[in-house]
C-alpha cells in the first residue's frame, strides 16, 4: 500500500469523487483507508445511562484504489513511485518529482 496514515489524498471514484482529506487510518488487511470527511455514514445510537440518543456521523473505509495521493506542487492527485537514496526507500510523485515523507 503506497498510502500512509497522515497523507493528504483525493478521491478519484465513488459518490465523494473530487473530495480531498487526510488519511486517519489504514486497514492493510482489507486494503482500505479511512479519510477525513469522506464516505460519511449515519449511526443511530440508543440512549443509555442518562445519555441522550443521537445520530452520529462516522467516516467509513474506502478502498485504496479509489484514492490518489494529493500533490501540493501539481495541485492534483498523482501516482507514486519509489526512489532509493542512502539505503532508504522514499515515495516520489510521478507528476512533479516531489518527495513524500
Amino acid at each position: 500500500m503506497r498510502i500512509k496514515q497522515g497523507d493528504k489524498v483525493v478521491v478519484i471514484a465513488g459518490k465523494d469523487k473530487g473530495k480531498e482529506g487526510k488519511v486517519l487510518k489504514t486497514l492493510r488487511a482489507s486494503d482500505k483507508v479511512i479519510v477525513e470527511g469522506v464516505n460519511i455514514a449515519h449511526k443511530h445510537i440508543k440512549p443509555s445511562g442518562g445519555e441522550d440518543g443521537r445520530i452520529a456521523e462516522i467516516e467509513m473505509p474506502i478502498h485504496v484504489s479509489n484514492v490518489m495521493l494529493y500533490d501540493e506542487k501539481a495541485k492534483k492527485g498523482t501516482r507514486v513511485g519509489y526512489e532509493i537514496k542512502d539505503g532508504k526507500k522514499i515515495r516520489v510523485s510521478k507528476k512533479s518529482s516531489k518527495k513524500f515523507d
